[in-house]
């Protein structure tokens, strides 16, 4: 049998399962903050003030609960804006 190390207190999710739902996390906005602000906005559906006070607030969630295929598409989009992203 193989041991495989799972999320803390995981219990019921079987040994060889992948996650299948991501959460979205800015970290930081990189070089180009203004770009990254009209991404988010574009992203969430959010107005712009609200946009800004989450890259603002980085390191914030920008989707939860996502795909795995989305979270890693937007992921690609918000890096090629200069945004460092990580997917939990």
């Amino acid at each position: 049998a193989v041991a495989v190390a799972g999320p803390a207190g995981g219990g019921e999710a079987g040994g060889g399962e992948e996650k299948s739902e991501f959460d979205l996390i800015l970290t930081a906005a990189g070089g180009s903050k203004l770009a990254v602000v009209k991404l988010v906005k574009e992203l969430t559906g959010l107005g712009l003030k609200e946009a800004k006070e989450i890259v603002d607030g980085a390191p914030s969630p920008i989707k939860e609960g996502i795909p795995k295929d989305e979270a890693e598409a937007l992921k690609t989009q918000l890096e090629e804006a200069g945004a460092e992203v990580e997917l939990k």
